[in-house]
């Protein structure tokens, strides 16, 4: 059953709750358009809502669909990639992620929104 629920942070006192965008069974899903943040506090709140998850016995999964364009911001989710996967989560950002929902779901996500785009050209 597909579920948004909050978990309370164990590991840091910030922050104290977060959300879990979508939880199946024990997958904690995070999903992203695209995450373009490069402030370092990012990588700090995120490290704790990851471990946290894992704590909770939950296993951590990113999906973001946009891999970001700076350079700054692309260190950033090569950091976040190596925290989920050293924790035994998972990083999915691009072409990844479109498969991921694929395999997961069967719906090819990507050519629904490509198709609702170009019906949308049309008709402008």
């Amino acid at each position: 059953m597909l579920q948004k629920i909050k978990l309370k942070t164990l590991v840091e006192k910030k922050p104290k709750q977060f959300e879990i965008d979508c939880l199946i069974g024990k997958d904690a899903i995070e999903i992203k358009w695209r995450d373009a943040i490069t402030d370092g506090d990012h990588i700090t709140k995120e490290h704790t809502r990851i471990q946290s998850i894992k704590d909770d016995n939950f296993k951590p999964i990113r999906v973001m669909f946009y891999y970001p364009n700076r350079e700054q911001a692309r260190q950033i989710q090569s950091t976040l990639e190596t925290i989920y996967t050293g924790v035994g989560g998972e990083y999915y950002a691009g072409d990844q992620a479109w498969d991921y929902i694929f395999s997961s779901t069967n719906i090819n996500l990507k050519q629904i929104l490509l198709d609702i785009a170009k019906t949308n050209q049309i008709m402008e």
